[in-house]
């Protein structure tokens, strides 16, 4: 049973790696074989050896960091039918903000993946520069961790 977590970040307090080190944290509580890698430490051909893909972005002009949708990308000639797959992002709580975990979700079920959950919104708040999550927030994403793992514990 191994997930690989897989993010972009793109401010200084690294929020949406604070959100997918938590799943993992939470993940490995559950007994379950994870690991954590930012985009560009992610190694492409070694993604098919995980039974589970958990993808996440902050929310950057309405959609998934370009970063975290040429990963993605990366990862056409693969087929991934039958492994499951998440998705999360780190938004500014506002109707304007738009949503990048349907685009990430929407590639995932492209490349052959099952969704497992619906997708963790963590929201974000404060200045340009000094964003931090909301309180309750990485609670939520505990929450979201659970979920994940249940499904996950039950196919493996």
């Amino acid at each position: 049973m191994k997930v690989l977590i897989v993010y972009d970040t793109v401010s200084p307090m690294k929020l949406t790696a604070k959100v997918a080190e938590t799943i993992g944290e939470y993940l490995k509580e559950k007994g379950i074989e994870v690991d954590t890698s930012y985009i560009k430490d992610v190694d492409h051909a070694a993604v098919k050896n995980y039974d589970c893909l958990i993808v996440g972005a902050p929310t950057m002009y309405f959609k998934a960091s370009s970063g975290i949708m040429q990963f993605l990308n990366s990862l056409s000639n693969e087929d991934f039918s039958g492994k499951l797959a998440a998705a999360f992002d780190t938004q500014i709580q506002t109707w304007l903000s738009g949503n990048a975990t349907k685009g990430i979700e929407n590639k995932l079920k492209k490349l052959g993946f099952k969704i497992a959950a619906p997708p963790l919104i963590a929201y974000v708040a404060g200045k340009i520069n000094q964003m931090q999550l909301k309180d309750g927030e990485l609670e939520k994403t505990k929450n979201w961790a659970q979920e994940i793992a249940e499904v996950f514990l039950k196919q493996h």
